[in-house]
This record gives structure tokens, sequence and C-alpha cells, in this order.
């Protein structure tokens, strides 16, 4: 019995070289290549989104620690004091306030330093 290339294979087909447009070599035109190439990305793709989390926390974790050495106190110490007086604001919320508003930043580098 032979193989029919019907509607649904090359729908699927064209799915996977629409993924694959841009790849390197024969990995954008030959299906097995292609196929394989387009599972490996999307992994790669799922797990990017994942690290991608772990990155931005370590930034803003750097910024703050910057920002507030500035001010004399340590990253730790600067935490601490602010769940010590009860204030929960996040650290990418501290990080954007350090960067752009920094009067605001030094009442709660004061706060954090009172505990």
């Amino acid at each position: 019995m032979r193989v029919k290339s019907v509607v649904y294979t090359r729908h699927r087909k064209k799915k996977i070289f629409r993924l694959a447009k841009g790849f390197y070599a024969s990995k954008k035109n030959r299906w097995r290549m292609a196929v394989q190439q387009v599972e490996r990305s999307l992994n790669y793709a799922y797990t990017g989104r994942k690290d991608r989390k772990t990155f931005f926390r370590t930034l803003w974790i750097i910024r703050l620690n910057a920002a507030v050495r500035e001010e004399g106190i340590p990253y730790n110490k600067f935490i601490f004091g602010l769940k010590e007086s009860g204030i929960r604001i996040d650290r990418k919320i501290l990080a954007e306030i350090a960067v752009n508003d920094s009067d605001t930043f030094k009442q709660l580098v004061s706060i954090a330093k009172s505990i």
C-alpha cells in the first residue's frame, strides 16, 4: 500500500517548516532534520523561559545591592530591615524604585537602617 500525501500531512509539514524558517543549512528544508531541530529549539525555548525568571531576579538583587551599599548598608541587612518593619515590596519594584526614584529609596533605606 502506498503512502498518500493527504491534506493533514501537508498541514503538519507546513507547520514544522514554518517553525524551521531561518534555521541553518538543511535544517530548514529537509523534513527529518527540520523536525529534530524544531523539537530541540522548542525545548530550549521552554527552559529559556524558566531561566529568564532566575536571571531577572539576580539582576534586581545586583541592582539593589549596588544602590543600598551607596547608602552604607549591606543588601541582607536592608532586606531584613524591610521585613521587620512590615514593608512588603518585592525585589522587582525595589530595583525599579532604586533606579528611578532615589528619594523614596533613601527613605526605605533609612527605615531599614533604623531596625
